[in-house]
């Protein structure tokens, strides 16, 4: 049962132009999902959806030449958005041959997109969703940034199935964090609630700009939601300190004013660039797990 009512469920294979690097996009995912919200179990992850007239459950498992996907819907004309936003989060609509061969034309970096063809950037099904968990996260390990999502789920979560949907509404005094990060929280909460719009379709700049307005919204964080709430494939995010390593292993400039010079020759596709970089580290983000 999905929030109390008999959930519409049927199954749609979601194709996409090939090729398609799995590892790191579903990687992502698994790597950061939230406990309760997300999961990874016998080749499939599941995660819940907040969408226009109820809610859902998608199940997502990879293959070479599509994505199968399982939904169920508290309300069956909600399967269009939900198909929507399956796409969304795995960057199914991407040019990768486009994107490739712009990467490619850097020396530095054609060897890295000939190793993974088809990588796409791992995205979101809720931007205001990423955006509160993009604060949680901030200046924090990937495990205890779940762990502090996780709590907010066991507390102001709402039951789908078995699953729950990500709270985007509560009292930032309760999060077990410095004063400063509740701050900001409670300024992005305001924001939100003011009309900060973060869907796919909101405008970049707007968005952006407000963003850079609120308290605590650094560049990096603020780059990280342009990239995966609104899924603006020229975000880039040279203060990061993987992207830095990566960058100064391979050769490029590895300051951040350099390192945005030399990203000039990658737009607009740097976000893609960004996931390029991060593969070069051993981190659990980068793989699906056995």
């Amino acid at each position: 049962m999905l929030a109390g009512m008999p959930p519409a469920t049927f199954s749609e294979q979601l194709y996409f132009q090939a090729p398609l690097w799995p590892d790191n996009l579903f990687g992502h995912l698994i790597a950061t999902a939230v406990p309760g919200v997300e999961e990874w179990r016998n080749g499939v992850y599941r995660r819940s959806l907040r969408l226009p007239r109820g809610v859902g459950i998608a199940s997502l498992r990879p293959f070479p030449d599509h994505v199968a996907c399982t939904l169920e819907l508290s309300d069956s004309r909600d399967s269009a958005s939900a198909l929507d936003l399956c796409r969304f989060l795995l960057d199914l609509d991407a040019d990768p041959l486009a994107v490739d061969a712009a990467l490619s034309a850097d020396p530095l970096l054609a060897p890295l997109v000939s190793a993974a063809p088809g990588r796409r950037v791992p995205r979101t099904v809720d931007g205001a969703e990423f955006a509160i968990r993009a604060v949680l996260g901030q200046q924090v390990s990937t495990k205890a940034a779940r762990t502090h999502a996780a709590r907010l789920v066991a507390a102001f979560g709402t039951p789908v199935g078995d699953l729950y949907l990500f709270p985007l509404s509560f009292d930032p005094a309760a999060l077990a964090m410095p004063e400063s990060r509740r701050r900001t929280m409670a300024a992005l909460l305001d924001a939100l609630e003011s009309g900060l719009d973060l869907s796919p379709g909101a405008d970049r700049a707007v968005a952006r700009e407000w963003l850079s307005s609120l308290p605590g919204f650094g560049p990096w964080t603020v780059e990280s939601i342009l990239m995966r709430s609104l899924g603006d494939p020229d975000a880039f995010l040279p203060t990061d300190l993987g992207i830095r390593l990566a960058a100064e292993a391979l050769g490029l400039p590895s300051t951040p004013a350099a390192l945005v010079r030399r990203s000039e020759a990658w737009r607009p596709w740097r976000a893609y660039a960004v996931q390029h970089l991060w593969a070069t580290g051993d981190h659990e983000v980068n793989r699906i797990p056995a």
